[in-house]
């Protein structure tokens, strides 16, 4: 995983810090890998290396919490997990919405999985893209 900057730590410190859900996560903030990230208008949440939660505070469908998962566990998260659904937009990840009666429940449910390993949360990103070398 890339080196964070100490630039880059305090703007994720800042940008989880004055998110309304930050009191979601406070459980996985205790975890020493713990990393959250600016992601487009979002807070990205990273445990031991992997994704494993986008906070969106925006319009819908981006008001909520995004689940990045692979599309083969989607089946086995929505039997477990009644508040999650794909996400409109991006389909490959669930979603529970802020408007989703029982919405800090649900969050707080998944955050218990993700804090005991369950491997069925989170997707390793994608390595860096490397700048295209132009032909001489």
């Amino acid at each position: 995983m890339r080196r964070q900057t100490e630039r880059s730590r305090r703007e994720s410190r800042d940008a989880l810090s004055r998110h309304r859900f930050r009191a979601l996560v406070d459980p996985l903030m205790a975890e020493a890998s713990f990393l959250s990230r600016p992601m487009f208008g979002c807070v990205g949440c990273y445990v031991n290396g992997r994704l494993v939660l986008v906070l969106a505070d925006r319009s819908e469908p981006w008001q909520g919490l995004l689940v990045p998962t692979a599309r083969p566990l989607h089946g086995s998260l929505l039997a477990d997990f009644p508040a999650l659904r794909v996400h409109p937009v991006l389909r490959k990840w669930l979603y529970v919405p802020h408007a989703k009666e029982g919405f800090a429940t649900a969050a707080r449910e998944i955050v218990e999985h993700i804090l005991a390993d369950d491997r069925r949360f989170g997707v390793e990103p994608a390595p860096p893209r490397l700048p295209r070398r132009r032909p001489v």
